[in-house]
């Protein structure tokens, strides 16, 4: 009896190991799960937005792994990002945060923000206003932007907001350094992103981590959460789930 005890325990150890390995090859080769805490990139993404991130796309750095053990200092099976792409980085303040923003600078690219504007390459991307009723949060109350259909060079297209009053409108040249990319927040008053050189800056490419692909779960915070479970069936946002990016 003891013995048939002791071979049940031992298989469900090695299940349980093998599960685990699996899913730490998973996570940190091919798909990995991210939750979003802020509004830095709405109305794109939104807090409560829960997204999967591909290791695959652009190959594998330290980063790719738990924790970033010290093992790879270069990027393996590396493949360039492209304008516009969302993109999931270790922050270069400590390299441990993770950020998502989206690309709008490649190596060499010049850019400027003028009157609100942005000069990429000595040309403003193209933009054009549109009506959009749905709120804006900035942290934790709601802001009143003007919304845009922006355009990279690439043709990919996104939905921008800015403030009303307030918005961001002039700085220096910024001219992004050689294996180092530049990233905005859609939220563009709302996002600590490449423009503050000091927190976040220029990212190196072995940063990246991965870029996001879908949402596969979304619920409002401010409506329900696990500390606020007798309104969390109230704060699914079923239109958002399996949306892709």
């Amino acid at each position: 009896m003891k013995n048939k005890f002791k071979v049940i325990i031992i298989d469900n150890v090695k299940t349980i190991f093998y599960a685990l390995v699996i899913a730490l090859l998973i996570r940190s080769f091919l798909i990995q799960p991210f939750y979003i805490p802020s509004s830095s990139m709405e109305p794109t993404l939104l807090v409560g937005d829960r997204i999967f991130v591909s290791k695959l796309t652009y190959g594998y750095s330290k980063h790719s792994l738990p924790f970033s053990p010290p093992i790879l200092n270069k990027r393996i099976f590396k493949s360039s990002p492209e304008y516009g792409d969302l993109v999931v980085f270790k922050t270069p303040a400590d390299n441990r945060t993770d950020y998502i923003k989206r690309l709008i600078g490649l190596p060499g690219d010049k850019l400027q923000f003028i009157n609100g504007r942005i000069k990429l390459n000595g040309e403003f991307i193209e933009r054009t206003p549109i009506t959009f009723n749905e709120n804006i949060r900035c942290g934790s109350t709601n802001i009143e932007t003007k919304a845009y259909e922006e355009v990279l060079p690439n043709g990919v297209k996104y939905i921008a907001v800015y403030k009303k009053k307030g918005s961001y409108q002039n700085s220096d040249v910024f001219i992004v350094p050689e294996n180092k990319f530049f990233f905005l927040g859609d939220n563009r008053d709302c996002s600590k992103d490449s423009r503050y050189l000091t927190s976040v800056g220029y990212v190196h490419n072995i940063n990246l981590v991965g870029k996001a692909k879908i949402i596969f779960f979304s619920n409002d915070t401010l409506i329900g959460s696990m500390f606020n479970l007798f309104n969390l069936n109230k704060s699914f946002r079923l239109n958002r789930t399996l949306k892709t990016l």
